[in-house]
């Protein structure tokens, strides 16, 4: 029963959208791409305000952040020289999970999560459990010995695509590199993403 329990907010937010920004192929919001509820079918107007209130929450949903965490990110990526949007972005993507994930850990954010927080994911050998520790160009991520027998991780690395340019991935040690920060055209996102309407939420 608690199984059944976490699947439906897990997917609350795929359906709200209508696309699968938990990642998973299988995702119900491919079959029923509308709001869950008696009335999700009704077409509504969407305000400018619920617009970008709807995009910001997909990108928590994606990255499965809090807001706090998110309204963190956005004052550190206010105070960069480039684009706040992009650096908003590559902050999320150059988080240890998510390297974890792009790197073929793990299916789904909240694999790589849980394999992060239960210290089977090193960096430069050094045991890191939290999935928010940035990782920086140079630096060497790998899957502990214990965690390279887990199914999950053995199957993952089998059926991810290949990882984005700006990291390299040796699947047969378990391990790669972030070689260089990510491009905005690199990050691949399970959907489509306007943080420029992201930056108009929090401004």
């Amino acid at each position: 029963m608690r199984a059944m329990q976490k699947i439906g907010p897990r997917h609350k937010m795929c359906r709200r959208v209508g696309a699968p920004v938990c990642g998973r192929p299988n995702c119900p919001s491919t079959k029923r791409p509308y709001p869950p509820g008696q009335h999700g079918r009704g077409r509504k107007r969407l305000t400018e305000y619920h617009t970008r209130l709807l995009e910001k929450q997909k990108l928590r949903a994606i990255y499965n952040v809090g807001e706090r965490q998110l309204r963190r990110y956005y004052a550190h990526a206010s105070k960069k020289r480039g684009v706040t949007g992009e650096e908003l972005l590559r902050q999320l993507e150059t988080r240890l999970d998510t390297v974890a994930l792009r790197m073929g850990f793990a299916m789904t954010i909240r694999q790589a999560r849980q394999l992060v927080s239960h210290g089977h994911v090193r960096v430069d050998g050094r045991r890191v459990d939290v999935p928010s520790a940035q990782v920086k160009p140079g630096q060497t991520i790998e899957v502990s010995p214990a965690a390279r027998n887990f199914i999950s991780v053995r199957e993952s690395l089998e059926v991810t695509p290949d990882p984005p340019a700006y990291l390299y991935v040796n699947k047969g040690e378990f391990a790669g590199t972030l070689s260089r920060y990510p491009e905005r055209g690199e990050m691949a996102l399970p959907v489509e993403v306007d943080e420029r309407l992201i930056v108009e939420y929090y401004s």
